[in-house]
């Protein structure tokens, strides 16, 4: 519980609660090096439980309700991607030119799923899409000077390090001085108090978050995970992508659950944006910190418009330090932190068994929208929050055993059929692992299934 009480600690929970919190250990779900089981479990425990104090306050309840993580269901969450099926098809894996590279000294790994970071790969390194002439100019340069080269062309390639040395790094230092999650606020303004929730009728489940409306301005996928979670909880959380920005199919129909998806142009539509924020409760982004600020999207300017707001923020690299800017994924941070020189070694480099600074960010990003919605709701409804986390520091608590002592055990998981579902939806039939998020009375599953993307109105549901 040492992983739980830690978290729980960093989102400014009472301690007293963590006695509500058990967890049924599972036989090697997530086997790794590092204690990836213990962080996934961690993460999804201090969700459960936010949720489970946030019931309680609104339904009047002496005491929170117990919660109960799973190992089985927490790894079946942390791989959902790789579970899902879409009327019996598998989902498409890594782009071929999203993979390790040999270079002349040593390796890096490039992200290049979406079809404009891939062009920019290409163009950086002026070759065409094959990955042949891809490995060929990869393997004369030196993996600093394609970093470098890539990134300043708006790619994304990212050189191998081992942990020692990215806690050298500038960036390794910036992260290093954070809290896992930071709580700030934004203003003393008076905020729309959520109403309580009605006596709870036998067959109904405890909704912490009904009648929250959440603007969801995030992609890949910690971001999502934290809105599909908070859509499982009762929230209404519509998406908005730019129309010229399609979301991954696959992707979308993974963290699709519970949300409504729309399309809008922050520029053209500007007045159907100010009309949606003006009865937003959270708006949550997962863009590169500064991308969205040319559109009056900081936390200030959104809390100056929107008094009272919480605001909730991931980023791969934090917003401060000389990467505070840059773009970056699950699988380029587990490159630069070590993780990978970790769970393989640096002449032939590895991975984490699960996206987990992706997924166990997003719980805790949930986990720190529902804290502040608590922690408001005894301010007298006054005070907008912005909280904030990011994957690099996520590693971080990952790799605190220093430089990568940690030997966790190998072994053979379970099945992890208990913990899939399939569920009809205008996608096609979808086998999908469950949610993780578990508390007495809580939900079992989310209200709806993910529509085609960016075909829902934007608009508040009535």
């Amino acid at each position: 519980m040492t992983e739980i009480k830690f978290a729980w600690s960093e989102l400014g929970g009472d301690p007293a609660l963590l006695t509500r919190v058990s967890a049924v250990e599972g036989k090697g779900p997530l086997s790794a090096r590092l204690p990836v089981r213990e962080l996934a479990r961690a993460c999804v425990g201090v969700c459960a439980l936010a949720a489970a104090e946030l019931g309680a306050r609104r339904a009047g309840l002496a005491r929170v309700p117990a919660v109960r993580v799973d190992d089985g269901a927490v790894a079946a969450a942390f791989t959902s991607e790789r579970h899902l099926r879409i009327d019996g098809r598998a989902p498409t894996p890594f782009a071929p030119l999203s993979r390790f590279w040999r270079t002349a000294d040593g390796w890096v790994r490039t992200h290049a799923n979406y079809p404009h970071h891939r062009e920019r790969l290409l163009k950086a390194l002026d070759v065409p899409e094959d990955p042949a002439a891809v490995e060929t100019a990869l393997a004369g340069r030196s993996a600093l000077d394609v970093e470098e080269t890539v990134t300043a062309a708006g790619g994304l390639a990212v050189a191998l390090r081992t942990p020692r040395q990215w806690a050298a790094h500038p960036q390794a230092v910036a992260v290093a001085g954070r809290p896992l999650v930071e709580r700030t606020p934004l203003d003393g303004a008076h905020a729309r108090a959520l109403p309580p929730l009605p006596r709870r009728d036998a067959e109904a489940p405890l909704l912490p978050a009904a009648g929250l409306r959440v603007l969801d301005l995030t992609r890949v996928l910690a971001g999502p995970v934290a809105t599909r979670t908070l859509a499982l909880l009762g929230a209404d959380v519509l998406r908005l992508d730019a129309p010229w920005l399609p979301e991954l199919p696959d992707q979308h129909a993974d963290t699709g659950f519970g949300k409504r998806s729309a399309v809008l142009d922050l520029t053209a539509d500007r007045r159907a944006f100010e009309e949606l924020l003006a009865a937003a409760d959270v708006v949550v982004t997962g863009y590169r910190p500064g991308a969205l600020d040319r559109f009056g999207l900081s936390p200030e300017a959104l809390a100056e418009r929107r008094p009272g707001l919480v605001v909730a923020q991931v980023s791969a690299w934090g917003a401060y330090g000389p990467w505070g800017g840059r773009r970056g994924f699950d699988s380029l941070v587990q490159v630069a932190t070590g993780i990978a020189a970790v769970e393989g070694s640096p002449e032939h480099p590895g991975a984490l068994p699960a996206q987990a600074l992706d997924h166990g960010s997003g719980y805790l990003l949930a986990a720190a929208v529902l804290r502040a919605l608590t922690e408001r709701s005894y301010d007298d409804g006054g005070g907008g929050r912005c909280v904030r986390v990011a994957l690099a520091r996520t590693a971080a608590w990952l790799l605190a055993d220093g430089d990568g002592g940690a030997t966790g055990a190998f072994a053979e998981a379970d099945a992890p059929d208990p913990w899939l579902t399939e569920t009809a939806s205008p996608l096609g039939r979808l086998r999908h692992a469950r949610p993780p998020v578990s508390f007495e009375g809580g939900p079992e599953d989310w209200a709806r299934p993910p529509g085609p993307w960016g075909k829902d109105t934007a608009g508040w549901a009535p």
